[in-house]
């Protein structure tokens, strides 16, 4: 089980749950940081020691070997997975590594002990100096609130005035230091799957070239390396999408926290100081309350911040009412009786502020002399888009100018259109009176990216998502699923289930979305491009939460399974589950011979990107090997996938690939092969032989026929002939 995501709803709270969570991420840090440590330690002994490299290397490996990553949430991408277990696949080399004797490293230093010092002192020293301040602010807020609560009600009214503003200045000021404090620790946990598994693989990266007979080794393990550089791309890319969703959050709750509250399981919950009478003196005891208004259970746990003190057994009693004190009665403020049904006597409390009281009594129906609780229900406008002749005529319209003018735009999808245009073009397509007027095809009146921001935000302001909450959860579980065959058939059974009109638009929408894939050397838009486009869009969550958020990239995933196969998912029924073959259900990992994509001159040393660079809204950082050129084609893989590129990451990742037909399900070889074709390269390849031809992906091969060889395919390129393997090309 990961880490627990931390709410910013939370810290307003400040509930003794909310800490606990909080600090098992603080000891995560600090064991990464002690680990970081130790592995820089063990570097430099590698790198100064001759005599003790053997030794070093082992401890090295071994460090690497017993650390294990913890992820935020309850399930890991198929990347998570590839990352998290690389310190283990990097283990695992370098004492095969110490094996052979190798020769010592040179310029270790620059590519292994500054990155990772680097990211110790300033993401880790950063949360370290945040807790620092965020604990200063704990004691400084339960210390002021303390003695305000002291206060006598008969101080003059400007003194408590006074008082009250002093103190919520100061809980603003601890409610926002608690809000960054957070945001830095989650940003530091997930920060650490990309920036402290980079240097690893560089020094690796340069480790081989120091070997004689690392050469062998450094082949076997380039399938791997190869998927853990995509693996790292893609979570540096989702990173970013997700970062700045939740900074997006943080401020939200920062500007209006009230909005943000509603978001727990119980009625009202908080903390509330309790007067606990005993034979000669009364005291008060703060204890965290909750109360679940349909059961009407109020629950009680002792609990302060300041002491950090652990949760001790909570007490719960059935209310049976609530009367508010008045000021004349008691000395506090603030008070109020609560009587129990299975529990003598009359319990006071004593509430934060009048405001704290009043929502208590509102959640508890106490009686408030010369009021009356109601609940008043707030009528709100249904939203105009629904899934209704016009709402389909809309997004139809919208697709069929998309694909007549604009298939080829770069950045289709991506780039948004300016607002009050879009919110025209949506008011005139959705008004019947208007709507046969809007001309979108052949008119220029309106642009592309305002068309497809207009298509954006219909899907957006439906009443409920177009793939709906009912079923938001279900798809998200399917995406966590280990298998990509799992998560395809789950998937199909999950759209069947969904109303018929919706299906109807999802197919229509992803037909047209694997349309646009189709042209992604033109406009750029690979699968897993537009699956970060409308993974939110389809499948947002009822509540906006960091826990939903850290969701966001299986949403993504969702998308991508349902463009790739769109056709097979909304044409067929789905099979049940007793009559699936079982033979994809347990996927082998990379180093099963059987399955894995062929070794050595049977499989593609790397993946050579064909079409222009991408546009700089799509273009991340590729990761630095030394200068590695293999680092550099495999992170232009990540942004050159065509509509397969998911197959072909999940090849990596979970070897997928067939040995003996290319992508699975896509670019299967004939069952009879065809004489003398041309046909096209889909990956490059490097010859290891005088009888095998060198090219790069998109090399066009005349004379293309069956070869004397299993598995080889005979072809002419510029006028010498030589073998191709037959699972790198398709047919023109």
């Amino acid at each position: 089980m990961g880490l627990p995501a931390l709410e910013f709803s939370d810290c307003c709270l400040d509930s003794p749950h909310f800490r606990e969570r909080l600090k098992s991420h603080e000891l995560e840090l600090d064991k990464t940081n002690k680990f970081i440590k130790e592995l820089i330690k063990d570097g430099r002994a590698l790198i100064q020691a001759l005599r003790n490299l053997s030794s070093a290397k082992r401890k090295f490996a071994e460090s690497l070997n017993e650390f294990k990553f913890q992820c935020i949430g309850d399930a890991e991408t198929d990347d998570e997975i590839c990352i998290a277990r690389s310190l283990q696949e990097f283990a695992s080399v370098l004492k095969s590594l110490e094996d052979e004797r190798a020769r010592m490293i040179e310029n270790a230093s620059d590519v292994l002990i500054t990155p990772l010092e680097r990211f110790r002192k300033e993401q880790i020293g950063a949360a370290k100096e945040a807790k620092k301040k965020y604990d200063k602010e704990t004691e400084k807020y339960c210390g002021i609130l303390e003695k305000h609560l002291s206060l006598s009600a008969k101080k003059k009214e400007s003194q408590l005035h006074e008082a009250d503003s002093q103190v919520d200045q100061v809980r603003q000021h601890f409610y926002e230091v608690s809000l960054e404090y957070v945001f830095k620790v989650q940003e530091v946990q997930e920060r650490k799957m990309f920036e402290f598994v980079e240097p690893l693989l560089a020094f690796l990266q340069g480790l081989f070239t120091f070997y004689h007979h690392g050469y062998e080794l450094a082949k076997d393990f380039n399938d791997f390396k190869t998927a853990l550089t995509i693996s790292i791309q893609n979570t540096r890319n989702r990173f970013e999408s997700t970062r700045s969703e939740v900074e997006c959050l943080m401020k939200k709750m920062k500007e209006n926290p009230h909005e943000h509250k509603n978001v727990y399981p119980h009625t009202m919950q908080g903390y509330l100081f309790v007067l606990e009478k005993r034979s000669f003196v009364s005291s008060w005891a703060k204890y965290y309350c909750s109360y679940d208004r349909e059961p009407k259970r109020f629950t009680m746990v002792l609990f302060d911040q300041k002491s950090g003190g652990k949760v001790v057994e909570e007490e719960s009693f059935t209310l049976k009412l609530c009367t508010r004190r008045k000021t004349e009665s008691i000395e506090k403020r603030f008070c109020f009786d609560v009587e129990a049904v299975d529990r003598p006597g009359v319990i006071t409390m004593q509430a934060l502020s009048e405001e704290d009281r009043r929502l208590w009594m509102e959640a508890m129906d106490g009686r408030e002399p010369g009021t009356v609780l109601a609940n008043v229900a707030l009528a709100l406008p249904l939203p105009a888009a629904q899934l209704d002749s016009i709402g389909f005529s809309v997004i139809k319209k919208f697709i069929h100018a998309v694909e007549t003018r604009g298939i080829n735009d770069q950045g289709l999808y991506r780039i948004v259109g300016v607002h009050s245009r879009v919110q025209k073009l949506l008011s005139l397509a959705m008004d019947p009176k208007t709507s046969a007027d809007v001309e979108l095809v052949t008119s220029s009146e309106w642009e592309i990216k305002t068309i497809t921001s207009a298509l954006k935000h219909y899907l957006r302001i439906l009443p409920a998502p177009l793939m709906t909450y009912q079923f938001q959860r279900c798809f998200i579980k399917a995406a966590k699923l280990d298998n990509q065959e799992a998560r395809i058939a789950e998937i199909h059974s999950i759209v069947h289930h969904l109303p018929e009109k919706n299906r109807e638009m999802l197919h229509l929408l992803m037909k047209h979305l694997a349309n646009v894939a189709k042209h992604y050397q033109q406009n750029l838009m690979t699968v897993a491009n537009l699956g970060v486009v409308f993974g939110p869009t389809l499948l947002r969550p009822e509540e906006e939460t960091v826990a939903a958020i850290m969701d966001i990239k299986f949403q993504n995933i969702v998308v991508e399974i349902l463009i790739e196969n769109h056709e097979r998912i909304f044409k067929d029924v789905p099979v049940p589950e007793a009559s699936q073959p079982n033979s994809q259900l347990n996927t082998p990992q990379w180093k099963n011979m059987t399955n894995r994509p062929p070794s050595c001159s049977e499989r593609p040393l790397t993946f050579f990107c064909t079409h222009p660079p991408v546009d700089k809204v799509e273009k991340r950082d590729s990761v630095a090997l030394n200068s590695s050129a293999e680092s550099i084609n495999a992170s232009a893989a990540v942004n050159s996938n065509n509509v397969h590129g998911r197959s072909l990451l999940s090849s990596l990742n979970c070897s997928d690939l067939e040995v003996d037909g290319g992508l699975k399900g896509k670019r299967n070889r004939p069952k009879s092969l065809p004489t003398a074709r041309k046909a096209r390269a889909l990956y490059a390849c490097k010859a290891e032989h005088p009888s095998e031809l060198s090219f790069t992906a998109g090399t066009i091969f005349d004379n293309v026929h069956p070869s004397r060889e299993p598995g080889w395919l005979e072809g002419t390129l510029e006028g010498k002939t030589g073998l191709i393997p037959e699972n790198y090309v398709e047919f023109v």
